[in-house]
């Protein structure tokens, strides 16, 4: 098998197992999202501490920990990273995965966007179009559900903030979660003993199976990102782009088709303008990697940052 072919490989299996993850987080129900929130925090860190040892890959931990400045941009990251996490763990639980996987459908739009605000990027004209109708479909979708899809947009809002930060550390994605889970740990474990003590934790008091899959986070946390750096390394970034798309489909899939979720006609027509909002982009995307002196494996350098970088890691 090809070094491309693997990566492929690598990166269908990182977004499968992110879309699958959308059915984890109910299994965990008995738990409010911020007690699931603060296990995912501490056995994260436990599971890449252990795969670290494995590999005995330290030495670039000393070199951040020396460092003010990275440290302080980690823990922007880890900040907002959590309230990525506790939001969308939230939004799945209680009931309304479709607005997760609108989050998710709509982040790329509003990483260009930030990345024209931000970075003065400037942007194609199918790439304007793509915003433009991605800003209808929020119409839209405000209209269909009564009020702004606040917890949609409170995900792809904090996803891109973090991708933004995420762009002026040089860590990988293992090294960066060790970083920020580490960053995390203290008050995440002062949070679940306070639990444990007043009686209103969850672990060990409901069954060994829920106690297992609040161990498990860590697992689903970290192992969909080791095979997401194994890919980001082996395909191009347009081809990571695409494959983000995996997720969001998943997930309105599940809530469609598993948490059986009202979907009136209203949304529907919502998510339809997102969809085609997403269909010009990726087409804009796939264009733009094939361009002449690319050879389609490498971002086009004409391409805003935002784009390059709109392959990312959901939650």
């Amino acid at each position: 098998m090809s070094d491309y072919n693997r990566g492929l490989l690598f990166g269908a299996s990182a977004y499968l197992m992110w879309g699958f993850t959308t059915l984890y987080w109910p299994l965990l129900s008995s738990a409010g999202a911020t007690e699931i929130l603060a296990h995912r925090m501490m056995w994260s860190l436990l599971v890449v501490l252990a795969l670290l040892a494995a590999r005995r890959h330290w030495r670039w931990l000393f070199d951040v920990l020396r460092s003010p400045r990275q440290l302080l941009v980690l823990a922007g990251a880890a900040a907002v990273i959590a309230v990525n996490w506790g939001v969308f763990i939230y939004t799945i639980n209680s009931g309304q995965a479709s607005q997760a996987a609108l989050g998710y459908f709509i982040n790329p739009l509003v990483s260009v966007t930030l990345g024209v605000f931000i970075f003065a990027e400037k942007l194609r004209r199918a790439q304007w179009a793509a915003v433009a109708l991605g800003a209808l479909a929020v119409v839209v979708l405000t209209y269909a559900y009564g009020a702004p899809p606040w917890l949609s947009l409170g995900i792809a809002f904090t996803f891109t903030v973090y991708g933004v930060l995420k762009k002026f550390s040089r860590l990988d994605g293992l090294e960066s979660l060790t970083i920020e889970t580490l960053l995390l740990f203290l008050p995440a474990f002062g949070y679940v003993v306070y639990l444990q003590a007043t009686g209103n934790g969850t672990f060990t008091q409901v069954s060994t199976a829920h106690s297992l899959l609040l161990v498990g986070t860590g697992v689903v946390t970290a192992l969909p990102l080791l095979c997401f750096g194994a890919a980001a390394h082996r395909v191009p970034l347009s081809m990571i782009g695409l494959l983000q798309f995996a997720v969001p489909v998943m997930q309105f899939l599940f809530a469609w088709l598993v948490f059986a979720e009202e979907l009136p006609p209203s949304r529907w027509a919502g998510f339809a303008i997102v969809w085609v909002a997403l269909a010009v982009f990726a087409v804009d995307m796939v264009r733009s990697s094939r361009t002449p002196g690319n050879g389609g494996t490498a971002p086009d350098r004409k391409r805003p940052r935002a784009i390059q970088e709109a392959g990312g890691r959901p939650s």
